[in-house]
């Protein structure tokens, strides 16, 4: 009798894990590389084979990337997720954190919108020397 195939046993190839989680497979190399992902078993020819648990651990940091975390947020997020019996007060610090981030930059492009809607509202169309766009772009001081 022949043993099972790594990946009917539940084991897959960074391929078949990259279509499963939409994550391109140099991304899955570089999380492994910085720790996110741990290094998955090897087949006798050296081939990656990935299993369920590394599945949800990427999808999970998929889902932090998109939210916009950063790489050392993820770590912590992944490390608390790691030990389920730790309290999540520091869960919700590092997104109360995050939070507070994507805040500033809502307010930034606010800012950038008002300054942007203004410039082109003065504009009269006539030529580039009376152009009010470009002389606002001259003018550092009413940088955002």
């Amino acid at each position: 009798m022949t043993p099972p195939s790594p990946v009917s046993s539940g084991l897959r190839p960074i391929g078949k894990l990259a279509a499963a989680t939409g994550v391109k497979i140099p991304t899955i190399r570089f999380y492994e590389e910085i720790g996110l992902l741990p290094a998955p078993p090897r087949t006798a020819s050296d081939r990656r084979m990935y299993d369920d648990d590394a599945e949800r651990r990427l999808s999970f940091i998929r889902h932090a990337r998109q939210l916009g975390f950063d790489l050392d947020s993820i770590r912590s997020l992944l490390d608390l997720s790691d030990h389920p019996d730790r309290p999540c007060a520091e869960a919700n610090i590092i997104a109360e954190r995050h939070l507070a981030e994507v805040k500033q930059k809502i307010a930034q492009l606010k800012a950038l919108q008002r300054e942007l809607s203004r410039m082109t509202a003065e504009c009269a169309g006539g030529r580039v020397s009376a152009c009010k766009v470009i002389e606002a772009l001259h003018d550092h001081s009413a940088s955002v």
